[in-house]
C-alpha cells in the first residue's frame, strides 16, 4: 500500500457533473484527483477476508445483544429494542454497510467502527473512482476492489423478490443536503435497474394518518429506504408511530445495534484479543495508554476525543449526552503527512469494495478528502 501522485484529468469536474457527482468539490476539495493509493493483490485479499469475517462477527453480536438484553448499555430505548427484536426475527434484509479500518499494508487491519445504518461516500466508492480508473488507464491491467454496483443490484433484486408486484419503494433523505440526495438518488436508480417501482420523498414531507405513513400524493409508504439514522427517527414526533407493521425499512431496525459505537466493547467482550479488533470498554479508565473517546451515536467524526501521551485533540459536534465508549488508540497510517482510513463496503452480505478518506488530522471528519485506489 502506497500513496502516489498521478496526473489529474483536465476535465474531471465536468465529467463528474455529467455523471451526477455534483459535490466533488464541497469544502473546496473533497475529491482528490491528483492522488491515489496503490495496493497489491495480497493486500486486497486481506481487506476482503477481514471485512467478511467482521461482518459475520457483527451479525453474531446482534443475536448476542438480543439474547442478553443489552439494549440499556447501548442506550437504545424500549421502543427501539422492540423494533430490533421484531426486525431480526423477521430476518429483514440489509442492503449495505461500511467498516472503517485502520490498515497500512503491513499490519493486521483494525476495526475502528461500523457505519451500519446510513453510510455515505457510496457513490464515490462505487461509480466515481471506477470511472477515474477506466479513464486514466483503459485496458492497462490495473484493477480496483470495486464490485459495489453489481452487489447493490443483487441486494435490490433480493428486495424485489419480497415485494408485492404493485408495491412502490420510497427513498428519503433530508432536504438541503446535496451529498445525501445524490447518494439516495443513486440507490434509487439501482433499485429501478432491479425492476422496482420507486418514488423519492424528502423525509420532512412524509405524513402520518390512520396507522400509516403517506407521501405527498396520498400513496401509502410500505417500503422505505431512509438515509436517516434510526436514533433520529425514534426521537422525531412521529417516532411514536413506528411499529414493526407500519412499513419495511432499509436499513432494517436491527442495524441500530451495529451503528451504535457500543457495539465496539460488545465485540471485544465476545471476541477478546481478536487480531482485527481493538480493546474497547463502556467504562472510562479500563485502558492503559492512549485511547479514543467516542459518543455512542457520533457520526462523521463529531465529538471524538483522541488522548495521546503527549496531549489530546477533539472535534466539535452535538453528540455525547447519550454516553461514550473508550477504544484503544490506533493511529491511522501517515502517508506523506496524510492520515488514511479505509472504508470497506459490505453489500448484500458480501465484502465488495473500498473507498479511502484522508486528512491532515488523525481524526477523519466529514470534510476529509476522498481518494481513489487501484491494485496490481
Amino acid at each position: 500500500m502506497e500513496r502516489l501522485m498521478v496526473r489529474p484529468r483536465p476535465d474531471w469536474q465536468k465529467r463528474f457533473e455529467e455523471l451526477g457527482f455534483t459535490f466533488h468539490s464541497m469544502d473546496d476539495l473533497y475529491w482528490r484527483e491528483g492522488v491515489c493509493y496503490r495496493f497489491s493483490c495480497e493486500e486486497i485479499d486481506c481487506l476482503e477476508d477481514v471485512t467478511n469475517e467482521l461482518n459475520v462477527m457483527c451479525l453474531q453480536a446482534v443475536e448476542y445483544v438480543i439474547e442478553k438484553d443489552l439494549f440499556g448499555r447501548l442506550r437504545i430505548p424500549e421502543k427501539g429494542a422492540e423494533l430490533v427484536r421484531s426486525s431480526w426475527n423477521k430476518q429483514d434484509l440489509s442492503i449495505y454497510g461500511r467498516f472503517d479500518l485502520c490498515y497500512d499494508g503491513r499490519s493486521e487491519p483494525k476495526l475502528l467502527e461500523f457505519n451500519a445504518d446510513t453510510p455515505t461516500s457510496l457513490y464515490e466508492s462505487s461509480v466515481a473512482q471506477w470511472v477515474w480508473l477506466e479513464e486514466n488507464w483503459p485496458n492497462s491491467g490495473r484493477d480496483q476492489f470495486n464490485s459495489i454496483h453489481e452487489r447493490l443490484l443483487d441486494a435490490f433484486t433480493a428486495v424485489k423478490q419480497r415485494m408485492p408486484l404493485i408495491s412502490t419503494m420510497h427513498f428519503t433523505c433530508v432536504k438541503d443536503n446535496e451529498e445525501d440526495l445524490v447518494t439516495t438518488e443513486y440507490l434509487r436508480d439501482v433499485a429501478i435497474q432491479a425492476g422496482i417501482s420507486t418514488k423519492h420523498i424528502f423525509i420532512e414531507d412524509i405524513g402520518y394518518a390512520d396507522g400509516s405513513f403517506w407521501d405527498l400524493e396520498d400513496e401509502k409508504i410500505a417500503f422505505l429506504f431512509k438515509l436517516y439514522p434510526w436514533e433520529w427517527l425514534l426521537a422525531e414526533e412521529f417516532g411514536q408511530y413506528l411499529t414493526d407493521e407500519i412499513a419495511i425499512f432499509f436499513e432494517p431496525a436491527w442495524k441500530m445495534v451495529l451503528s451504535n459505537k457500543g457495539i465496539l466493547p460488545i465485540l471485544w467482550e465476545m471476541f477478546p484479543g481478536h487480531k482485527n479488533l481493538l480493546p474497547a470498554f463502556f467504562e472510562e479508565g479500563r485502558l492503559n495508554g492512549p485511547y479514543v473517546k467516542k459518543p455512542l451515536y457520533s457520526r462523521e467524526g463529531a465529538n471524538i476525543t483522541l488522548v495521546l501521551e503527549n496531549g489530546s485533540m477533539a472535534t466539535n459536534g452535538s453528540y455525547g449526552s447519550e454516553g461514550h465508549v473508550y477504544q484503544q488508540a490506533h493511529l491511522l497510517p501517515d502517508f506523506d503527512g496524510y492520515y488514511a482510513v479505509i472504508g470497506s463496503w459490505v453489500v448484500n452480505g458480501v465484502a465488495c469494495g473500498i473507498g479511502i478518506r484522508e486528512d491532515v488530522s488523525p481524526i477523519t471528519k466529514n470534510t476529509s478528502a476522498f481518494v481513489p485506489h487501484y491494485f496490481e
